[in-house]
């Protein structure tokens, strides 16, 4: 099941920020009474009724020429961009205002879901100041109080009505699905079309040309991939993001979707800490991972050069020691073999199942190998073991007390567990249960 994105839209100080605060239950957005304060778009995770959702904030949308006033127009159509479905905020004390009108135009053009939030409704006597925000065009005003935290509810309820409840693309298990991420002009686009060995998605200098994630099935040796493309920043006029910047919620949405994720690095500018951003994105997800060293034609190379790249992306992402690193060209298709192998492998490692007595035999090995740590005099008994998923694979274990399993010995058999069986590619998680007496 896909993931909806929405966006909360609206001139600028009208409480978005205490709305977004709310909904995601922590204080991400700044909240202050100038207008402008949230600038830059700033993402988060929110759930309602055991359903999850990813929230937008956004700068104030406001008429004007002034750099600041563009910049904050610019990240709200962004977002509006981005979305599944549109909160349009307004301030039910004040009345609609010609900014007010300036962004009901500019969201009939988007043709997405709209729904229209007043806000500063505290009280149901003040129910009647929401009726005149009816001739916005966008249906029944749903009242709510930033403040106070009333009527958040059923705007949510309607939000996740609107909102899209089942992925566009579906595939058959045995479809490998992979995702190319990374910061702008890493050359995803190329090393896609490489890949496919035709022009399908358009290749520039320009960073941000990709604006839409794009899905191309094909077939390689007998195996059916679905390859995923990202999209770049999109440019608008004269106003750019950033090309540090990464478009942090279409790469979640192609994460999400993905078996495998391809972590795209320029070989010849090499590791920003841009870099180590993106991949955390995948790492956190629990997805399958292979670092790609693109552009690897344009480096001046000795017989040590790959070494110590190598070398240097190991120390710089030691949270991904379990991806494989794959050096290549996509503009000269250098290497350009060996990554689907690659990626086929990381994908069964993804899925792998191992049974529960094998896994409790590299337990006890382990175990007696390296004794289990002690706390305050009581030692952490391991009563046994069992795979409870794949993708990623994660195994419990039924201990005496889950807080004795120390960081350093789940380590510990995360390594002995990758000795034994492999996972090459994919993160494992270990969680630690009380065995019932």
């Amino acid at each position: 099941m896909g993931i909806p994105a929405v966006a909360i839209v609206g001139r600028p100080n009208i409480g978005k920020s205490t709305i977004f605060n709310r909904i995601i239950g922590d204080r991400v957005s700044i909240v202050d009474d100038k207008p402008g304060v949230t600038r830059d778009r700033i993402y988060g995770t929110g759930e309602w009724l055991n359903r999850k959702f990813h929230l937008i904030d956004t700068g104030g949308i406001e008429v004007g020429d002034e750099p600041l006033l563009v910049q904050m127009r610019h990240q709200a159509e962004l977002a509006i961009d981005e979305a599944d479905v549109i909160v349009f905020m307004v301030n039910g004390r004040e009345g609609i205002t010609a900014a007010d009108e300036e962004v009901a135009n500019l969201l009939f053009r988007s043709n997405k879901p709209v729904v229209l939030a007043v806000n500063k409704v505290d009280n149901f006597e003040m129910r009647e100041l929401m009726y005149e925000f009816y001739s916005l065009g966008f249906g029944d005003p749903f009242p709510i109080s930033g403040t106070h935290g009333l009527g958040l509810g059923d705007l949510l309820d309607k939000v996740l009505e609107l909102a899209p409840d089942k992925d566009d693309y579906e595939y058959n298990e045995e479809v490998i699905q992979f995702s190319l991420i990374g910061r702008p002009n890493v050359g995803k686009s190329s090393l896609t079309n490489a890949i496919l060995g035709e022009e399908r998605v358009i290749v520039s200098d320009i960073a941000g040309t990709t604006r839409d994630a794009i899905d191309t099935p094909f077939t390689r040796d007998g195996q059916e991939y679905v390859i995923i493309d990202t999209a770049g920043m999109r440019k608008r006029g004269k106003v750019y993001e950033s090309t540090e910047r990464y478009s942090v919620m279409r790469a979640q949405k192609a994460i999400e979707r993905s078996n495998v994720v391809l972590v795209v690095i320029d070989g010849a500018e090499g590791i920003i800490e841009q870099d180590k951003r993106v991949a955390g994105l995948a790492h956190e997800a629990g997805k399958a991972i292979v670092l790609v060293v693109n552009k690897w034609d344009a480096v001046a190379k000795d017989d040590k050069t790959m070494k110590k790249m190598e070398e240097k992306i190991r120390k710089e992402f030691l949270f991904l020691d379990y991806a494989p690193i794959v050096f290549l060209s996509a503009l000269t298709s250098k290497r350009l073999q060996t990554l689907l192998p690659v990626v086929k492998e990381v994908a069964d490692s993804h899925r792998r199942r191992i049974s529960t007595s094998v896994l409790n035999d590299v337990i006890v090995d382990a175990v007696a190998m390296n004794p289990t740590p002690t706390d305050k005099g009581q030692r952490l008994k391991i009563n046994y073991a069992t795979q409870v998923a794949i993708e990623p694979p994660t195994f419990v274990l039924f201990v005496n007390d889950p807080e004795l399993l120390h960081f350093s010995y789940k380590r510990y058999l995360d390594n002995q567990i990758r000795r034994a069986f492999d996972f090459t590619g994919t993160p494992i998680h270990i969680v630690a249960r009380q065995k019932n007496q």
